[in-house]
């Protein structure tokens, strides 16, 4: 069995509104070998508690880190 394993996300924001961007990487379960990795993917997000939570992370980033 494999298992996909999320490296890394970014939130993006596009003329359809946030876009989440990802890599993972597909690793043999029983061995521990990695089978692939680079792999992208991206959706638009459409869920509202999801645009919460982004919102949220620009709002910390913006208050403590900028």
């Amino acid at each position: 069995m494999d298992i996909n394993k999320l490296t890394s996300f970014a939130s993006i924001i596009t003329g359809e509104g946030y876009r989440i961007a990802y890599t993972y990487s597909v690793v043999e379960s029983e061995t521990g070998l990695i089978k692939s990795n680079n792999n992208k993917g991206s959706f638009v997000v459409l869920d509202e508690s999801l645009k919460s939570h982004i919102d949220s992370i620009n709002s910390y980033i913006n208050e403590n880190k900028l």
